[in-house]
C-alpha cells in the first residue's frame, strides 16, 4: 500500500545507517533508483522503495553481492521467506555472541585471578570468533563419486540462507537471461552473454570449490538430465544443450 509520504535522500540515509553517497550510488546502478523527484529534481523516496531498500539491506546481511541482489530482486524473492532468512541470520549472529561472551568471561576470570589461560580456554575464545561453521541427486550420482556429492552438498550447506537465493534466484535467473539473448541471435562473442556466463561460473566455484572433476560432473549431469537438475519436468534437454554449447563458446572467446 502506497502513501503520499515521501523521504528525502539525507533523510533516509539518516534513518537506514547508509551515507547520501552510498544511496546515490545504488541510484546510479539501479539497485535502488527513487521513485520521484521535486520539481528541483532532488530524489524522493517513496514507501514502496523503503520496501525495496529493506530487501536490498536483508539480502547484504546474508552475505549476497550488490550484483547478486541485482539478479534476484529483478527475478522476484519471497518477501516472508526473505523476512524467515533474515530473522534467522540475526538470531544465529546472537546465539554467536552469546558463545563468544561466555568464553571471553571466562578467559577474563582467568586472567583476573592472576592465572595463565588454559589452552582450552584460548581455543574456545578462537572458534567462537571464527564462528561455527531426489531426482538431481540421482542424475548426479551417475557423473559424480559420493565423496563429491557430499563435498558439493557440504559447501552449499556452509552458505546457509545465501544458499536460497545464489542456487534457487540468481543462477535460474541467469539462464534466463542468457536464454533470450540466444533466442534473439545475440552472438555467444556478445560482451552481454560473456559476462552472464563469467558470473555463472563464479557461483559455479562457490559451490564446488574449483573442483574441475566436480564442475565437470554436474555440466555432464545437467546435459545429461536437464528436467531433474532444474526440478522444472518441462525444461526441453534439446534447448538446454543449445544453452550450454552456446555459453561454452561464450567461455571460449578471449577477453
Amino acid at each position: 500500500m502506497t502513501t503520499s509520504a515521501t523521504w528525502k535522500v539525507g533523510r533516509l540515509a539518516e534513518a537506514s545507517g547508509l551515507t547520501v553517497r552510498t544511496l546515490h550510488h545504488w541510484d546510479t546502478i539501479g539497485l535502488l533508483s527513487p521513485s520521484q523527484r521535486t520539481t528541483g529534481g532532488h530524489r524522493e523516496y517513496t514507501e514502496e522503495d523503503l520496501v525495496r531498500l529493506y530487501q536490498v539491506l536483508a539480502l547484504r546481511s546474508l552475505g549476497l553481492a550488490l550484483d547478486t541482489i541485482a539478479v534476484c530482486l529483478d527475478a522476484g524473492v519471497d518477501p516472508e521467506r526473505l523476512v524467515r532468512d533474515h530473522l534467522a541470520g540475526v538470531e544465529a549472529s546472537i546465539a554467536a555472541l552469546g558463545v563468544l561472551r561466555a568464553r571471553l568471561v571466562r578467559l577474563g576470570d582467568e586472567l583476573s585471578a592472576d592465572r595463565a589461560p588454559t589452552g582450552r580456554a584460548l581455543i574456545d575464545a578462537l572458534r567462537a570468533i571464527g564462528g561455527t561453521g531426489p531426482e538431481s541427486a540421482h542424475t548426479l550420482s551417475r557423473h559424480l563419486e559420493a565423496d563429491r556429492i557430499e563435498a558439493l552438498r557440504s559447501r552449499a550447506a556452509a552458505l546457509g540462507p545465501a544458499r536460497h537465493y545464489l542456487l534457487e534466484v540468481e543462477w535460474p535467473e541467469l539462464y534466463r537471461r542468457a536464454e533470450r539473448l540466444r533466442v534473439a541471435g545475440t552472438p555467444p562473442t556478445d560482451r552481454r552473454v560473456r559476462r552472464l556466463a563469467a558470473r555463472l561460473d563464479e557461483l559455479s566455484a562457490l559451490f564446488t570449490g574449483g573442483d574441475a572433476r566436480i564442475s565437470t560432473g554436474v555440466r555432464a549431469a545437467w546435459r545429461d538430465d536437464p528436467a531433474a537438475m532444474s526440478g522444472d519436468p518441462g525444461a526441453p534437454a534439446d534447448d538446454w544443450r543449445e544453452l550450454a554449447d552456446y555459453l561454452d563458446r561464450a567461455r571460449d572467446t578471449p577477453a
